[in-house]
Formats: C-alpha cells, sequence, structure tokens
C-alpha cells in the first residue's frame, strides 16, 4: 500500500512539474527579461553590427537573416508546440562560458567578429537553458543559419575577396572574347576594341551578390523538403552561381560601356543588375531541384505478398 501511495504522489509531483514547464505565465516573462538582458549585454555590438550593414554594402544583406530566422520559428510553431520544455543547465552554461571566453577575446584584441559571434553563441546557450534540448535540436539549422549575419572577419574578407575580383576579370574577358569582342586584360582592367576601358574594382567583385545568394540559398535549402544531400548541393551551388551571375553582369556592362555612356553603364551595374540577378539566381537554384527531381528517382518498394494456407 505504502508504494502505490508513494508512486501516485510521485505521479502527481511530475505531473505539476510539466504544466510549470509548458506555462506561458511564466515561461514569456523568464524569456523576455533574458532577452532584455542580452540585448542590454550586446548592445554596443548589436549598434556596431547594425552600423556594418549600412555603410558596407557587401554585407548588407546581413540584416534580413534576424528577420529570416523569426520567420523560420514562427513556421515550425506547430512541431515546436510538442516538444517537452525541459532546461538543459550544464550544456547551457558550458556554451554560454565559451560565448563569453569569445567576446572577453574580442574585447581584449578589438577583434570584432569574436563579439558578434559570441552573440550568436549567447542566443544558443539561453535557448538550451530556456528550452532544453528538444528545441534546441529543433531549431539548430536556424541558429547556425544567424552567423551569416555576421560580416566575414578582414582576413578572410581579404582572402576571398582578391581571388573573386580576379575571377570575374578573366571569366568576363573570356565570355566577350567568345562572342567576338577584343579585349586587352592588364591585372583588373579591361580595354575593350582598343578604346574603351573598364576596370573591374573590388566593389565589382561580387563578395555582396555572394553573401546574398548564400543566405537565399540555406533559406531555400531549408523550406523545400528533399534529403541532405540535395540541401547540401543547393547550398554549395550558391557560389558558383553567384560567380557566374557577377561574370555575366560585367559582360553587360561592358557592352553598354562600348555601345552607350559610362553613366548608363555604371547606372546598369549598380542598380537594375542587382535586382535582376537574384531572381536569375533563385530560379537557377530550382532548375537545379528540378533537375535533381529527375535524375534521383526512388525506386519503388516491393509489395509483400500475402501467401494463405489451408489448414
Amino acid at each position: 500500500m505504502t508504494n502505490n501511495r508513494t508512486n501516485s504522489k510521485d505521479t502527481s509531483q511530475i505531473c505539476s512539474i510539466e504544466p510549470m514547464r509548458n506555462n506561458p505565465q511564466v515561461l514569456i516573462p523568464v524569456i523576455l527579461l533574458l532577452l532584455a538582458t542580452t540585448a542590454w549585454a550586446y548592445w554596443p555590438t548589436i549598434t556596431d553590427l547594425y552600423k556594418e550593414w549600412q555603410r558596407n554594402d557587401d554585407y548588407s544583406a546581413g540584416q534580413l537573416v534576424p528577420l529570416v530566422a523569426l520567420f523560420l520559428v514562427w513556421h515550425e510553431r506547430k512541431k515546436l508546440k510538442s516538444c517537452i520544455l525541459s532546461p538543459c543547465w550544464w550544456c547551457s552554461i558550458a556554451l554560454l562560458i565559451l560565448a563569453q571566453t569569445a567576446r572577453t577575446f574580442g574585447l581584449l584584441f578589438m577583434y570584432e567578429s569574436a563579439e558578434r559571434y559570441s552573440l550568436v553563441l549567447s542566443i544558443a546557450a539561453l535557448t538550451l537553458m530556456v528550452a532544453g534540448r528538444q528545441v534546441f535540436r529543433r531549431i539548430f539549422w536556424i541558429l547556425l543559419f544567424l552567423f551569416l549575419m555576421v560580416p566575414l572577419p578582414g582576413r578572410i574578407h581579404n582572402l576571398i575577396s582578391g581571388p573573386l575580383q580576379t575571377m570575374a576579370t578573366t571569366g568576363s574577358v573570356f565570355l566577350l572574347e567568345a562572342f567576338g569582342t577584343q579585349v586587352t586584360q592588364e591585372g583588373n582592367v579591361v580595354t575593350l576594341n582598343d578604346q574603351t576601358t573598364m576596370a573591374v574594382e573590388e566593389a565589382c567583385s561580387g563578395l555582396r551578390m555572394l553573401t546574398a545568394f548564400i543566405i537565399v540559398a540555406a533559406f531555400i535549402a531549408y523550406m523545400i523538403k528533399r534529403s541532405r544531400i540535395q540541401k547540401t548541393i543547393i547550398l554549395l551551388s550558391s557560389i558558383p552561381v553567384a560567380v557566374m551571375c557577377n561574370i555575366l553582369r560585367l559582360c553587360i556592362t561592358a557592352v553598354l560601356f562600348m555601345l552607350a555612356s559610362t553613366e548608363t553603364a555604371e547606372k546598369f551595374f549598380h542598380d537594375f543588375a542587382g535586382i535582376v540577378m537574384m531572381p536569375a539566381a533563385v530560379l537557377l537554384m530550382f532548375g537545379e531541384l528540378w533537375l535533381m527531381k529527375i535524375i534521383v528517382t526512388t525506386e519503388p518498394t516491393p509489395q509483400k505478398k500475402l501467401i494463405f494456407r489451408n489448414k
């Protein structure tokens, strides 16, 4: 009899704990308090990150990442409701210590990227602390997506922008020559028909287009219902798609330099082409999905035959 009573007490305690974990009257104030504390602690980093989005065109697409992440969380709301809220203290504290270590490193050595990355790590740690492992697993890819809002560190930026600039120049020269245009290349300066000179500057490297395409490809890969291999292909293909679109943009700009004025070519490069290339890249990605759907065919599962035996 005592065992039954103790078991009933234990089950009643468990049942009373679970509603408290899922009680919005307790959970929502805690979440708001933690968000307010995090925003207050990282306010200088957040304002500096916003200023970087405004003044640096290469990473201006990063300001869309938090909004897209909120939309993805809202999209997963039905699945998140089924998750059990069980705070994971040890993992969250370890991740929070890692985030603050990165932030301290950034403050001491004037390394802005470490402070910005620590903001994303702190958000992940708070997710574990409040919601637990089930919710963390459900939105793990969304938390990784938040890293795309952080501009690349200076060294990595320089390592990427230089080769992209050279690749864009060489690719546009090859394409123009293939269509019969006489082109002379000296570094990143192109001479068209021995008359018109066009300089491919660092702003024309296509890094802005690359960062925007990676964000769009990550969003598409998350939303589509395909295998992980196909999602990875879509995400990785955003790099060559961005390079090809930038080469095409430079070629059209070079033709406008020869046929029209310099102002018309520059206006096309910075305004019209930047708007048109994004839908073109999205169409190319959906074309990849269509091709993969045709190439990758799933074999039908063999049907089991029922054998009836007479007894």
